[in-house]
């Protein structure tokens, strides 16, 4: 089915099509490219017309360009405009103008993307969905994931994220949602902000693309609720507010069975029960703001309710995977939480006490005693208070229930320090060092969790686990809800 015929491109953007063409996908990258993609061009670390003629001979149905390459035919298949991003914004636009998609964006300091996927699936189950792809969620990646909505969606899930103030609301102006969703606010990317509470501020900017009579789902929770109440307040819009401290979608209860989170809400006044297959507070917490604006957009609840129990984490970010370390003994496993992708204070604490709650299975390996065990890395842009902040790990609840805790990067050394010795595995500057010691570390019946920044590679850390033995099939949840 095409996506964009080379008319249509040319009249979003007001480029020069050169050649009758269809596309039926857009692509940044010759790496992923597939027959029949529109490539942009776009300049990053290198400039993507270098890579123009290598995308048409992979099958590539167009390429979006400024200019034409010198390796590439006078009559290739082109979009030729002025600026690249410009105009796939424009191709963003025109996207989002010409479905009578009902739209969700997402934005928040964690849980943006997990409460995203938790979203696709809950509504694709209620109607064609289109959704953002990975963590696409900045000043192209958006832009991108509108100009790629098929024109019969149904539903649209659109991430944005920011590093900088000011740069959400341009993004939501651009997505025009009917709802948007706030899932948290908290210490990420401080560096670029005096305060959390200019967080708040650029969080809530979200607010500035809904559609006339369009809603806010705000979390109650927060420190800064009041800031997110104000600006929906001067927007003029309706606010429906999740969490513990909510009266429109109350967190009642939740349990933590094994890797799932069983949660007792209610909706509006009406009782609401769901589980999430991952097990933390944090999950429950966007499961319910999942709800909430599935709910808003006109999706059946309780169907929603029920789907949401089919998500499983992205690895890197909360996904759990059993290890199992000797074929010939089906007892000796190990289990993984890979959570390496990203971490802030918020995200880090949060993944803690999910490590701290894990069942750990003794009288198995050769050390005998089950273990939780921690590898930390830095986290990055947390601002002057940086190492406060790092020390503070040490201190959090959760670590008294914590066998071992290992430490990547200069910023972690500060929790190392401050950790009891008993506690205190080891500290390497890198990651590639601290994979080297992934084997000896640990055992038979261990629970181990990875999590820091994204720079940090605790992928490593993590690939080294999983090098330990294979990882087994997973088995399904029995239990009902």
């Amino acid at each position: 089915m095409s996506l964009w015929s080379a008319k249509d491109a040319a009249a979003a953007t007001g480029g020069q099509a050169v050649g009758n063409w269809d596309v039926t996908g857009i692509s940044i990258d010759t790496r992923t490219i597939e027959t029949g993609d529109l490539f942009v061009a776009l300049k990053a670390a290198r400039d993507g017309h270098e890579f123009v003629a290598q995308a048409l001979a992979k099958g590539a149905g167009a390429a979006l360009v400024s200019h034409i390459p010198d390796d590439v035919a006078q009559d290739a298949p082109l979009l030729i405009v002025d600026d690249v991003l410009s105009a796939l914004e424009d191709l963003g636009r025109a996207g989002r103008a010409r479905t009578e998609a009902r739209v969700v964006a997402i934005t928040g300091s964690v849980g943006k993307t997990s409460t995203k996927e938790m979203l696709r699936d809950v509504l694709g189950a209620q109607g064609r969905t289109h959704a953002s792809v990975a963590s696409y969620n900045n000043h192209w990646g958006v832009p991108l994931t509108l100009a790629r909505m098929p024109i019969d969606t149904e539903y649209a899930v659109i991430e944005i994220g920011m590093n900088h103030p000011g740069e959400i609301a341009p993004l939501a102006k651009m997505a025009r949602p009917h709802v948007s969703l706030v899932t948290t606010v908290a210490a990420a990317h401080l560096e670029a902000f005096d305060n959390i509470e200019g967080i708040a501020a650029e969080k809530a900017s979200i607010m500035e693309g809904l559609e006339p009579n369009g809603l806010a789902v705000l979390n109650a929770d927060v420190a800064t609720a009041a800031i997110l109440e104000n600006v929906a307040e001067s927007l003029g819009m309706s606010a429906v507010w999740f969490g513990q401290k909510a009266k429109e979608y109350a967190l009642e209860n939740s349990v933590l069975k094994g890797n799932t989170t069983i949660v007792e809400a209610n909706a509006m006044g009406a009782p609401l029960l769901f589980k999430v297959q991952s097990a933390g507070q944090h999950f429950a917490m966007n499961g319910l703001g999942a709800l909430a604006c599935a709910q808003a957009l006109g999706a059946d609840l309780a169907l929603a309710a029920q789907s949401i129990a089919t998500w499983t984490p992205f690895t890197g970010r909360g996904a759990r995977e059993v290890i199992a370390l000797d074929p010939a003994d089906s007892r000796m496993t190990l289990e993984l939480i890979d959570d390496a992708y990203n971490a802030n204070p918020t995200s880090l604490s949060a993944a803690l006490d999910v490590l701290a709650a894990a069942e750990v299975t003794h009288d198995i390996g050769r050390v005998s005693k089950g273990r939780r065990i921690a590898y930390l890395g830095d986290m990055k842009e947390l601002g002057p208070n940086e190492i406060a902040m790092h020390k503070a790990v040490a201190e959090l609840e959760s670590i008294a229930q914590i066998d071992i805790v290992h430490c990547v990067g200069p910023l972690m050394r500060h929790c190392y320090d401050a950790l009891p010795d008993a506690k205190k595995g080891h500290w390497t500057e890198h990651s590639t060092e601290m994979a080297g010691f992934v084997g000896h570390d640990l055992d038979a019946g261990d629970v181990v969790l990875a999590k820091g920044s994204l720079s940090m590679g605790l992928s490593r850390v993590v690939d080294a686990v999983a090098k330990l033995g294979h990882t087994t099939p997973k088995t399904s949840e029995k239990d009902d809800v």
